[in-house]
């Protein structure tokens, strides 16, 4: 059976789009209320952040969100970091938003909201080992839907 050219087209675009696209996203598993705020969130979060698109997430979940091919990756509702209890801990602020910065050896920083009812956290890939410059992306959604303490 011969497809034309725009059928074969049509195939192969519809194959680059499957769901093994997907970005591998651990989903947290907060409590009922800090789920609540997640979804809130998720209908604000940006389409574009950084000049990356958003994809998808494997599994797909309202608490989780990837841009570019998992350069930036979100999830929500995930446990307080025991980072917090330290003093010396670095933190910034980033469009009115307080954030916590844990910075690994072989990975980009992570950065997860302080002073709020459901703990968001944001992993960026090492290629922003000295940028936090896309958090300030998420403040304003995240200062709408998860309030603070």
């Amino acid at each position: 059976m011969f497809l034309g050219p725009s059928v074969a087209a049509l195939l192969l675009a519809a194959a680059g789009c499957s769901s093994s696209d997907a970005v591998s996203v651990t989903v947290p598993s907060p409590s009922p209320e800090a789920a609540a705020y997640c979804r809130a969130l998720q209908g604000e979060l940006p389409e574009t952040v950084a000049g990356h698109d958003r994809g998808d997430t494997g599994p797909k979940s309202e608490l989780t969100a990837v841009w570019g091919d998992g350069a930036i990756v979100l999830r929500c509702g995930v446990p307080r970091p025991a980072k917090m209890d330290d003093p010396m801990a670095k933190g910034t602020e980033a469009n009115g938003v307080n954030w916590l910065l844990e910075q690994s050896e072989d990975a980009g920083p992570r950065f997860t909201t302080t002073y709020r009812k459901a703990y968001v956290e944001v992993s960026l890939s090492a290629e922003y080992a000295h940028d936090a410059s896309p958090l300030a992306a998420f403040g304003p959604a995240v200062e709408k839907t998860v309030p603070g303490l």
